[in-house]
């Protein structure tokens, strides 16, 4: 048992029913902002620059990571790293930037095996867990409840953008919970975006509209990169041909930024096909719980799964374009590794 653990949460099946909204130790209670430490779990791309503009604001902030030789990096970012979980225990809030349902389950319930602390167990009463993680509504339910049982709150919000926008707090934040709980943890999310939808008090709602909204921006990069291959195969140049679409009914974000990458054939890692399956995935299971199909996303997740196949795991979800060109029996150009 770790020096900071006072007891051991039950199995991850076992958390209350008890809706996250109800049997909160004052989760209604008028209570100020977050002033205090700020723990981070996550520090990949997206986590390590989100953490860092907290840091550049001002706020203390404790980050957890499993492997020292990163302990360097995050103190010249302003970061108080630790490779103890238990540090962030005694934080009024604690963020997580996690890649999957299991990952965010672990660091929430704990795991025996390697004697991790869970945060729900070892979290004060009224400390907030900040979950940005794109994750199942279903995993977002249980975390809420487990984190109810403990008298601790629990809002989602889950981030759209890329790295780079995360540095330049240019994400746009999607937000669920209970309604004092995501006050408290507004002046975080305008210091990390640029703005904040609040959708409700389901912390799944949150996760729900990420998925679906990723489902959107994945069918219309699967276009983008079939309609790309079609101007290729005619032996025309695709830039005016995005240029022109983007310029007039075409206009939104995702087909003016990813259109141009994928007609430059740029791959660089922002949104790797891994994780894109992952989020295919859970949306795919979502609609099938919800009795409508999504047959496009279908076609999305047999061209993910064909990407990886052929060695594509680390490249930015634009390979798309790359797989359609090869699929239309065209020479692809080797992926540009920066922009």
């Amino acid at each position: 048992m770790s020096k900071h653990e006072s007891h051991f949460p039950r199995a991850f099946g076992d958390a209350s029913e008890i809706p996250a909204s109800e049997s909160r130790i004052g989760s209604q209670t008028c209570r100020p902002p977050i002033m205090g430490e700020i723990g981070f779990v996550g520090l990949g791309r997206m986590g390590t620059a989100m953490a860092a503009n907290l840091a550049a604001a001002g706020r203390r902030v404790i980050a957890y990571v499993r492997r020292e030789d990163r302990i360097s990096e995050l103190e010249a970012l302003g970061l108080n790293p630790t490779t103890d979980i238990g540090d962030l225990l005694d934080c009024e809030l604690v963020i997580s930037m996690l890649p999957d349902d299991d990952t965010v389950r672990n660091v929430v319930f704990g795991r025996r095996d390697d004697d991790l602390d869970g945060l729900a167990a070892g979290l004060m009463p009224g400390a907030i867990h900040l979950s940005m993680s794109t994750i199942s509504t279903g995993a977002a339910s249980l975390l809420a409840s487990e984190h109810a049982r403990h008298g601790q709150g629990y809002v989602a919000a889950p981030v759209f953008g890329n790295p780079d926008a995360a540095k330049t707090r240019q994400l746009f934040i999607v937000a669920a919970g209970v309604s004092a709980d995501v006050e408290r943890c507004q002046p975080i999310l305008d210091t990390l975006g640029q703005r904040t939808f609040v959708v409700g008090a389901d912390p799944g709602e949150a996760n729900l509209f990420k998925l679906l909204g990723n489902m959107l921006s994945a069918t219309a990069l699967e276009m983008l990169g079939e309609v790309v291959a079609v101007v290729r195969k005619r032996g025309l140049d695709p830039q005016p041909f995005i240029d022109t679409m983007t310029s007039t009914m075409f206009g939104g974000r995702v087909h003016k930024i990813y259109g141009d990458k994928i007609a430059r054939q740029t791959y660089t890692p922002g949104f790797i096909l891994p994780l894109v399956l992952k989020d295919v995935r859970l949306a795919l299971a979502e609609a099938e719980n919800a009795g409508a199909p999504m047959p496009s996303v279908g076609v999305v997740r047999d061209r993910l799964i064909t990407g990886i196949a052929r060695g594509y795991g680390e490249l930015d979800w634009t390979a798309l374009g790359l797989v359609a060109e090869e699929e239309a029996g065209l020479y692809a150009v080797h992926p540009v590794a920066t922009d």
